[in-house]
C-alpha cells in the first residue's frame, strides 16, 4: 500500500503536469467516450493499458468473471454502466473482455471452492452456460489449464448473448449504431484475441482491424411488406 500512496502523491506532479491542458478540457467539456469496455476485476487485466487509451477515451466497468446479467436481472452496477454508457454517452462499441489464467473460471470449474464466497457464487452463476457448453460440447480429455481457457472463450460469448436482452442495446444495434466486440487477453503472451461473428471463431487482432462479434443491424421497414 505504501508504493500506492506513494505514487499517488506524485501524480499531481509528475503525471498530471504533462496532461493539464487534457484534463482541464475533459473538466470543462465532460467525457465522450466512444466505447465501453466489460473487463474482469482481475488486477493484471486493465483495459486502460490493454488499449493504450487516454483519459475520456474508454468507460470502464469491471468485476468478476467480466459478467453481464441478463436484462431480466438487472438490479446492479454492470446493467446500470450499460445503460448509462449506451443513452447518455453514446457509446458506439461495447467490449466483453475475458482472459487467461482467469480465477473466476477456475471458480466455476470448481464449485467446492465458492462455498466460504456465497456472493461470488451467485455472481458466477451468469457463467454457467459457458461452463455446460464445455462440459457438454468439448473433448472429455482436455487437461485443466485447456478446459479453463475455453471456458474463459465461451463466457465471453454467453456474456455478449446477455449484452443483447438489455433493451437500450438491442435498440441501438437494431438501428445500426452499435457494434458489439468479444475480447480474449493472453496474460502470459500479450496477444488479444477477437470474436468473429461469422466465422464464429477468435482471431488475433491485427493492425488496426478487429473482428466484430455483433454487427450493427439496421432494421428494413416491413411495413410496406405488411401492407401488401
Amino acid at each position: 500500500m505504501a508504493d500506492i500512496i506513494h505514487a499517488a502523491s506524485r501524480f499531481q506532479g509528475e503525471v498530471f503536469s504533462r496532461d493539464s491542458a487534457l484534463y482541464e478540457r475533459l473538466a470543462r467539456e465532460g467525457q465522450s467516450p466512444h466505447a465501453l469496455v466489460i473487463a474482469c476485476a482481475d488486477s493484471r487485466v486493465a483495459p486502460e493499458h490493454l488499449t493504450q487509451a487516454r483519459p475520456g477515451e474508454i468507460f470502464v466497468t469491471r468485476n468478476a468473471g467480466n459478467i453481464v446479467p441478463p436484462f431480466a436481472q438487472m438490479n446492479g452496477g454492470v446493467s446500470s454502466a450499460i445503460e448509462y454508457a449506451v443513452v447518455a454517452l453514446g457509446v458506439t462499441d461495447i467490449v466483453v473482455c475475458g482472459h487467461s489464467c482467469c480465477g473466476a473460471m477456475k471458480a466455476l470449474r470448481n464449485p467446492a471452492s465458492l462455498e466460504p464466497m456465497p456472493n461470488v457464487a451467485a455472481w458466477l452463476k451468469h457463467g454457467t452456460a459457458a461452463q455446460r457448453i464445455v462440459c457438454e460440447a468439448y473433448p472429455a480429455d482436455m487437461d485443466e489449464d485447456e478446459a479453463v481457457k475455453a471456458l474463459a472463450l465461451e463466457n465471453v460469448r454467453v456474456q455478449i448473448d446477455h449484452l443483447r436482452t438489455h433493451p437500450s442495446v438491442a435498440a441501438k444495434l437494431a438501428r445500426g449504431e452499435l457494434r458489439l466486440h468479444g475480447w480474449y487477453f493472453e496474460i502470459e503472451t500479450g496477444r488479444i484475441l477477437a470474436l468473429d461473428g461469422d466465422a464464429n471463431e477468435f482471431l488475433p487482432i491485427m493492425g488496426d482491424d478487429a473482428p466484430v462479434a455483433v454487427a450493427p443491424a439496421p432494421r428494413a421497414s416491413t411495413l410496406s411488406v405488411a401492407a401488401e
